[in-house]
């Protein structure tokens, strides 16, 4: 537990605040809810897209905000998910960790997260329920995708790539090998589906320029995750939980460890803490 009372709680969604059948339980809208109105500001801090977040857009109280695409993008919820700052992939860097994965890798497939919508190449395994704005190679989709956003221009937010026979860690190990120097590369899926943003950009490096905004500390911040995507969060925030369904390495990088996400895991803790101080 903190050793006082916390002024900001970071959480991820997928695999930790939300079920497995992506709900958010009564419990959890509760204990989100109490920490609001015991003056706790509560950040979402997701690898998901804006347009994924009208799930828990309502719980987001006061400021919100959410972070988004793991740290590239800082989101209104309460402007209908509008973008309102971005930490952008430059496309010929993109175009770098591309050719160095396509070598070190065949068989990888591509897709870009802009802040358009999202662009992916024929082999990329298609979201049905999420359908890609263009579909052709990567070395294409990152020289001619145009579109508008606030400064008349489009960004790239997050680079994507799947590999349908490497092991997701094993893969992630080879492309942070590979092209580790030119952008951050992590993972958020159980499959082998690496994002890669620029470099420096993450969830714990824009929830640390969110924190500063507000005068709040890292010692100030309970983070919750489950992911490798989380890990820098975690070490960042001064009281952290991985899940009872986290990645080893995720366990190995938080100063403490909650039930899983089926359980509540994050409300388990809100409700400690509350009851706390």
């Amino acid at each position: 537990m903190p050793r006082s009372r916390p002024r900001l709680i970071a959480t991820d969604l997928d695999g930790t605040l939300l079920r497995d059948d992506k709900s958010v339980s009564s419990r959890t809208v509760a204990a989100l809810a109490a920490a609001e109105q015991a003056g706790i500001e509560v950040f979402f801090v997701t690898g998901r897209p804006a347009r994924w977040m009208e799930l828990v857009s309502e719980h987001v109280h006061g400021h919100g905000l959410a972070i988004c695409s793991n740290g590239a993008a800082v989101v209104d919820l309460h402007d209908g998910g509008r973008i309102t700052e971005w930490r952008a992939l430059e496309r010929q860097t993109a175009l770098h960790v591309v050719d160095a994965l396509r070598n070190a890798a065949p068989g990888a497939a591509f897709a870009m997260e802009y802040t358009n919508g999202f662009h992916h190449e024929p082999d990329y395994p298609p979201l049905h329920f999420d359908p890609a704005v263009t579909i052709g190679p990567a070395e294409k989709l990152l020289e001619e995708v145009q579109g508008q956003a606030s400064d008349g221009s489009v960004h790239l937010l997050k680079l994507l790539a799947f590999h349908g026979t490497l092991a997701p860690d094993d893969f992630l190990a080879l492309a942070r090998a590979t092209a580790g120097e030119h952008a951050a590369i992590t993972r958020s899926s159980p499959t082998a589906l690496l994002e890669a943003s620029g470099l420096g950009v993450s969830k714990a490096s824009t929830l640390a320029l969110c924190c500063a905004e507000r005068g709040i500390s890292a010692d100030e911040v309970v983070a919750f995750g489950d992911m490798p995507n989380d890990i820098e969060m975690l070490a960042w925030a001064g009281t952290s939980y991985a899940m009872g369904n986290a990645h080893p390495d995720v366990v190995d990088a938080a100063s403490g460890r909650t039930v899983g996400n089926n359980e509540d895991g994050v409300a388990a803790v809100i409700e400690a803490i509350l009851s706390d101080y």
